[in-house]
């Protein structure tokens, strides 16, 4: 089985979820990084995957999204000193005792040997919608996303291990679920949250359009792609009170939205060996790794939980 880690948000809960009183020798808060690394051990024993990718998000605002979609995270972007020395792009606002361990999490999982994927321009969630386009077997996506419940997929089995009341505490989300907590099609996430809106990335869905109308909308239809279909086609039957009137003034919106939201499915990867390692790829960085920030138990306990 493939496990497909959201790194980013797997190390923010991390940084939030242990205190920073957690530190090296030195003093440099590392509870992000322990808190990463207890979590993929904890991972690897409950679910014992055989191949494992870290996705990072080489841009986490892509321009092709800002393009399209103006207000996309524009409310995540740094304000101060540090975002005018950044001579490209927009920084995302991160904690600074966050900031440097990120480095730190990228060295101890190269030093471990799992593999650490990304592409320039593009987030993690496509590095794992591409992944999980590529793979002909199951996968276990881990994330504390909703957007990646758009690529499960009961037949594949395409599920979402979400993190949202801790590592120990996983919900599986699957078609079912999906179904049973929006009412809509188990495949239909992307759809719904397009129509819906989602504030936390700054999209703003159909005005006037809620949950349960975007609910309404893609149960009866099946698809965003079928609801403008019958929008355009003169179709009053099927939809909710207002809600015609609502779409054909959100069509621009609608026209750009669904590149937006959806995961991409073809990124350019390089090419990685995605075997979880029964032991560390280079023993002697992860020595040093350990004793320079103090992290001799969460990697023990990790390597005890490799297989081999």
């Amino acid at each position: 089985m493939l496990m497909l880690l959201d790194t980013p948000s797997l190390y923010f809960r991390a940084f939030y979820g242990v205190p920073d009183s957690v530190t090296a020798p030195d003093g440099m808060p590392v509870n992000a990084v322990r808190g990463l690394i207890d979590m993929i051990a904890t991972l690897v024993r409950a679910h014992s995957p055989t191949r494992m990718a870290a996705t990072m998000d080489a841009d986490w605002r892509p321009a092709f999204r800002v393009a399209a979609i103006p207000t996309y995270k524009a409310h995540r972007v740094a304000q101060g000193d540090r975002s005018a020395r950044v001579a490209q792009g927009d920084e995302e606002e991160v904690p600074d005792t966050l900031v440097p361990q990120i480095p730190v999490i990228e060295q101890v999982l190269d030093a471990v040997g799992i593999a650490r994927l990304e592409a320039p321009g593009f987030e993690a969630d496509d590095v794992i919608g591409t992944l999980t386009h590529r793979e002909d077997g199951p996968v276990d996506i881990v994330t504390g996303d909703r957007d990646l419940f758009q690529l499960v997929d009961d037949a594949r089995p395409v599920r979402v291990l979400y993190t949202a009341r801790g590592i120990r505490n996983l919900q599986i989300v699957d078609e079912a679920f999906v179904t049973g907590k929006y009412g809509i099609p188990g495949r239909a996430y992307a759809d719904f949250a397009t129509l819906r809106g989602d504030p936390s990335d700054g999209l703003p869905g159909v005005a006037g359009v809620g949950e349960k109308t975007a609910a309404s909308l893609i149960t009866r239809f099946g698809s965003l792609e079928a609801v403008l279909a019958a929008l355009d086609a003169g179709v009053t039957e099927g939809f909710p009170a207002g809600s015609r009137t609502r779409l054909s003034a959100a069509r621009d919106y609608l026209s750009v939205a669904p590149a937006v939201v959806e995961a991409s499915s073809d990124v350019p990867l390089p090419a990685a060996d995605l075997a979880l390692p029964g032991k560390p790829r280079d023993p002697e960085a992860l020595v040093r790794l350990a004793d320079r920030y103090g992290l001799d138990s969460p990697l023990n306990r990790l390597l005890d939980a490799l297989p081999g």
